[in-house]
């Protein structure tokens, strides 16, 4: 080999880029706050936010403030003990705070003795908040001054940290307001909702604590405080409130060791689905981990003992199976622990297999005590039990007879499924249509080689109301079911599926929105893993359509109707409104919903499973007020239809 490199390029040091700072977070900020979509940019409140609750895990912030201010920017105010502002060892003519907002990674969460426990899931803080901002202000009250540096343009510091004057009287704490670069984000409005609903599950998990939500923009001044002496008893009460409730109480223990502690509230109500919520620092782990692990595992052990010492479950009969005693229970399963191990597909996975012992002895001795100081709520906890054991095994039986059905005749697919050819689910798609007419066009429509139909005839069983025995009986659930190809409930196996893409196609009228939605319960109570995983999606086709001219303009919504009349303010009497898919001609359909290249899809994603389950619970229970004032409140903000 000579000295001579391959190709006429030369390669060597100089050659090699270092991106310094915030730099990698402005090039790469995906990376560090999952998308620049809207999640990514709420994404920048809880980070600032998270940093505020820490100092109240640590004891010293009782209060924290999130305003959104009408120049579009945030800003988030708490009394803790305030960034330190002295210079840092390491950086010297740098003071503690500036470093904090300009090194990746940096804080009082990496080893030292700053806090004991902290979120730190993702350990990219406040710096990447500042990366990511146009213009960022710091104020910070300490040592009786209140102190003040300013970033611009992605973190750049616009001179050093000074005083400005005195804090109030006695004060302490920190202050960040930042603007959203909109340079980076696709759009930079906060969502009021969003904020308010994230900041009451802190709330909940940080008993005793106040968080004031206060909205200056135009139109909206709004606020809303959130305390909660119970704490995580409130959340369960909260949760529950759209369901009916087998007991009046909420159970609650807790207990602590060395470096880490648990606490879990839980009551059950006459619903058929089990939600168990679990978080590890304030931090949802929507993957569960080992604390939830210990809480299943105790639960069942503990239930079984107190309906054999009680001669509720006779000697000859089986053990109750943890589905069966878990059926409408709600429980919070918070833990809090020095060095948190995240692991799994979306970090949401709790890996320390100390606190799984930890909740298993908890639930092991507390939960134990506590049937015994409630025997009336004990054998309601029982009777349930065992009414859903008879439910799962008729339910069983339902299963086996599906499977040997399907086996007697052939390939096991509905007869009314017009199927793809494509076998490789990677690029194969499935619309669920509502109605013979539109079920006609969507199958001259589509793609036969990656595009299937499965037409439904009206409206599907609500599985919200109903004990599983009866939704596998349903012929449209059936169907379904088998067209998917990947099992249901417990036997659901998302590796499985017969189709990247499941594709929810009805009318944009009120019938097709209760069809989505009931469809929208099925998957997110039988097949919850199909939407974890981003494979359910809703069509969304053309309210409107117009000539220009010779051509037909299709336009999806009123806001899209709204800027067209801008560029078209002639237009404003030949509009017509789309009632419904059977209305299109196939070629319309196909150019309007169902091409890749020129529909738009609408992900269902499920960020918050118990807002997702509560959700659920409000529209499609029995509640009619409090559904009313659900819809009343959501229905203006049709952006963030992702549940």
């Amino acid at each position: 080999m000579t000295g001579k490199s391959k190709g006429s390029a030369s390669y060597g040091a100089s050659d090699i880029t270092v991106l310094e700072g915030l730099e990698p977070v402005r090039v790469r900020p995906g990376m560090y706050i999952g998308s620049t979509g809207p999640a990514g940019l709420h994404h920048l409140i809880w980070e600032v936010v998270d940093n505020a609750v820490d100092e109240a895990m640590a004891g010293y912030c009782t209060r924290i403030d999130v305003t959104l201010l009408a120049d579009g920017s945030c800003r988030v105010v708490d009394d803790g003990r305030g960034i330190p502002t002295d210079e840092h060892p390491q950086y010297p003519g740098k003071s503690a705070a500036e470093i904090v907002l300009t090194v990746l990674h940096a804080g009082g969460k990496f080893g030292g003795s700053g806090y004991k426990v902290s979120g730190g899931l993702h350990g990219v803080g406040v710096s990447v908040v500042n990366a990511l901002s146009s213009k960022l202000t710091l104020e910070i009250d300490r040592d009786g001054n209140r102190h003040q540096l300013e970033f611009r343009d992605g973190g750049k510091p616009q001179g050093p940290l000074r005083v400005t004057g005195p804090a109030p009287s006695g004060r302490t704490g920190t202050t960040v307001t930042f603007v959203p670069d909109p340079t980076i984000f696709d759009e930079v409005e906060f969502r009021a909702q969003t904020v308010t609903e994230r900041l009451q599950i802190m709330a909940f998990l940080n008993r005793g604590l106040e968080i004031r939500f206060t909205d200056q923009r135009a139109g909206r001044a709004a606020k809303e405080v959130f305390k909660y002496s119970g704490g995580i008893v409130d959340y369960v009460r909260h949760l529950n409130s759209s369901k009916e409730s087998l007991f009046r109480k909420v159970g609650y223990y807790d207990q602590s060791e060395e470096g880490q502690e648990v606490e879990v509230a839980f009551q059950w109500n006459t619903g058929y689905y089990e939600s168990i919520h679990s978080f590890a620092n304030g931090i949802a782990t929507i993957e569960g981990g080992m604390h939830e692990e210990g809480f299943r595992k105790a639960i069942t052990n503990v239930l079984n003992r107190y309906a054999r010492k009680r001669n509720l479950l006779k000697e000859k009969e089986e053990n109750l199976k943890g589905e069966d005693i878990r059926e409408g229970l709600t429980a919070i399963v918070s833990v809090r622990l020095a060095s948190p191990q995240f692991e799994g597909q979306t970090k949401g996975k709790l890996g320390n297999v100390s606190i799984r012992s930890l909740v298993e002895r908890a639930t092991n001795e507390k939960l134990a005590d506590w049937l015994e100081e409630n025997p009336r709520e004990g054998g309601q906890m029982v009777a349930k039990a065992i009414q859903a054991s008879r439910s799962r095994m008729a339910a069983q039986h339902a299963r086996d007879l599906t499977r040997r059905k399907s086996a007697l005749d052939g390939a096991g697919l509905p007869g009314k499924l017009v199927d793809c050819s494509s076998r490789d689910p990677r690029e194969c798609e499935l619309f669920i249509v509502e109605g013979n007419s539109a079920g006609g066009s969507a199958k001259d429509a589509r793609d036969p080689r990656t595009q299937a139909i499965l037409p439904i005839r009206g409206k599907i069983l609500n599985v919200e109301k109903a004990r599983s025995d009866k939704i596998l009986k349903n012929t449209e659930i059936q169907a379904l079911i088998a067209a998917i190809g990947a099992g249901v409930e417990a036997d659901f196996d998302v590796s499985k599926i017969r189709y990247d893409k499941i594709i929810l196609l009805a009318d944009a009228d009120v019938d097709g929105s209760h069809i989505r939605t009931l469809l929208l319960t099925f998957f997110f109570r039988q097949m919850t893993e199909l939407v974890n995983n981003g494979h359910v999606y809703v069509a969304q086709p053309p309210l409107f359509s117009t000539l220009v001219g010779k051509e037909k303009a299709y336009l999806r919504d009123d806001l899209a109707k709204a800027r067209f009349l801008e560029e078209h303010p002639d237009h404003r009497n030949e509009f017509q409104r789309l009632k419904g898919l059977g209305e299109m001609d196939y070629d319309e359909l196909r150019e309007t919903t169902m091409d890749p290249t020129k529909r738009a899809l609408l992900q269902i994603t499920v960020e918050q499973a118990a807002l997702a389950d509560e959700v659920c619970s409000i529209l499609m229970g029995d509640d009619v007020p409090q559904r009313r004032h659900f819809i009343q409140t959501n229905a203006k903000d049709v952006r963030f239809l992702d549940i």
